[in-house]
């Protein structure tokens, strides 16, 4: 019995140290992360990233650009099939965003016209400044999107 539980403790602590051993080696092998005691700064070519960002560049727009402010009209909207979105401007220099799937059935609304955002498959409309229900048979309004205006683009980030 002495045999083996020494053998037991000869596996244990050879496995162990195999363990340990990987743990720190400081290869590229598997490890994603850092050595002890590696400072992750600015400036220090140890770091996964060495720049703050912005630094190193010119700050991006962060988004993708839907369309120039001027694309808009005061009074409609744009639908962006594509991307799910409608943006509106009920007044001047105003920009809303709202999602372009009906509460209804889940349509995409297809136009902005007369003061109302559009849905094709139900006659759904919704309000252009608030995206409130105009005339069912949409239960509710359109959820807001989160839209920027940054010079004369319009951005969903």
């Amino acid at each position: 019995m002495d045999a083996v539980n020494s053998r037991r403790t000869v596996l244990v602590a050879a496995g162990a140290a195999a363990l340990a051993g990987c743990s720190n080696s400081g290869d590229s092998g598997g490890s994603s992360t850092p050595a002890p005691n590696t400072p992750n700064t600015p400036g220090t070519p140890s770091g996964a990233s060495s720049a703050t960002p912005g630094q190193s560049s010119p700050p991006a727009r962060s988004g993708q650009v839907l369309g120039q402010t001027s694309d808009i009209p005061v009074g409609g909207g744009k639908v962006f099939a594509e991307q799910k979105v409608v943006v509106t401007q009920p007044q001047a220099g105003t920009f809303k965003g709202f999602s372009a799937i009906c509460t209804h059935q889940g349509c995409t609304v297809s136009s902005v016209s007369d003061g109302t955002i559009n849905c094709p498959c139900h006659g759904s409309k919704y309000r252009i400044a608030d995206a409130s229900v105009a005339r069912g048979p949409a239960p509710r309004p359109l959820p807001a999107r989160q839209i920027t205006v940054d010079k004369d683009s319009i951005l969903l980030p």
